[in-house]
């Protein structure tokens, strides 16, 4: 059970990360859409399953977004409601600050009720209005359900420029976060840097390292690179080159990406810091959702 590998730290998770339908998706479709989605996802060998709880993001650029922002259903009433028959527990994502106090109660009751999980996600930006911050879901988290699993967010490029990470991480540890999610990984080296400062600082203080999810994302298109790029993935200048200039640029990016986690994985091994992988398919094209099911059977065998 999933549950159990967090609470006993274990390396090895492997989770599928997926995008409700957008809001407004007419019954009949979404019946159908839904079906799809079961029949592929029993298939799969994994240990849970993502549901994403989308933010526009638009405070935290100013650069235009290449796609345009879409609502999606909520992601634990679709899971519920639509996903029952797919086996494994469900991670549902909340960005906590657009949740009252009461709202979130509720949440996290019907949460646990399922067996579920979930995630908690802060603001995209400071200047992001909230009605609840991170510290006090954390907070209430404690009051009205201690006994659920809830993780976070990592962003391991973030370190490249802040170096502090590991802290922010340690803090969320602190709070109750059981185990982390990182934002979508291009760039090894950052994840390899912030990795290497989550294990020291760790064992200097005596505290257990956590499992690190880290998310790994194919790339179907130019278009695709640019709005990965404005939601801040660092995409290395080399990869980046090699993707633009790829034959074939979806089966490039699930080649990089199974190389990325080869790489994570022997550096985390030889520290004993457990680290799973998260494969995303937030994309509507078949050829990306088929490369997706590719990379997670690619790295589950492994």
């Amino acid at each position: 059970m999933l549950a159990d590998k967090i609470r006993n730290r274990e390396s090895g998770i492997v989770l599928y990360g997926i995008v409700p339908p957008k809001k407004g998706t007419e019954p009949e479709q979404l019946r159908e859409i839904a079906q799809r989605q079961s029949q592929r996802l029993q298939s799969l060998n994994m240990d849970g399953l993502i549901l994403y709880d989308i933010q526009d993001e638009k405070t935290r650029t100013t650069e235009e977004r290449p796609f345009p922002f879409i609502e999606t259903l909520d992601s634990f009433s679709y899971s519920r409601d639509y996903l029952s028959s797919v086996p494994v527990p469900k991670i549902i994502y909340r960005s906590v600050g657009k949740y009252t106090r009461d709202e979130l109660s509720e949440i996290l009751a019907r949460i646990s009720e399922q067996g579920d999980l979930t995630v908690f996600v802060g603001t995209a930006s400071k200047s992001q209005q909230v009605t609840m911050s991170l510290s006090e879901a954390y907070r209430l988290k404690r009051e009205v359900n201690p006994d659920l699993l809830v993780g976070g967010v990592t962003i391991p490029e973030r370190h490249i420029t802040k170096g502090d990470e590991h802290l922010r991480v340690f803090s969320k540890i602190a709070q109750g976060c059981s185990f982390f999610v990182s934002q979508g990984v291009y760039d090894v080296n950052a994840s390899k840097n912030f990795l290497s400062d989550y294990y020291y600082h760790g064992r200097e203080q005596n505290i257990p390292l956590v499992p690190i999810i880290f998310t790994f994302t194919p790339c179907g298109s130019l278009k695709t690179l640019q709005f990965m790029k404005w939601l801040g993935i660092s995409i290395p200048r080399w990869l980046e080159n090699e993707l633009i200039h790829a034959k074939d640029i979806l089966q490039q990016s699930v080649e990089f990406a199974e190389q990325n986690w080869r790489e994570l994985k022997h550096f985390a091994h030889e520290r004993n810091i457990p680290i799973g992988c998260n494969i995303e398919s937030v994309a509507v094209r078949k050829v990306e959702i088929e490369a997706s099911v590719e990379l997670l059977r690619r790295v589950s065998s492994q």
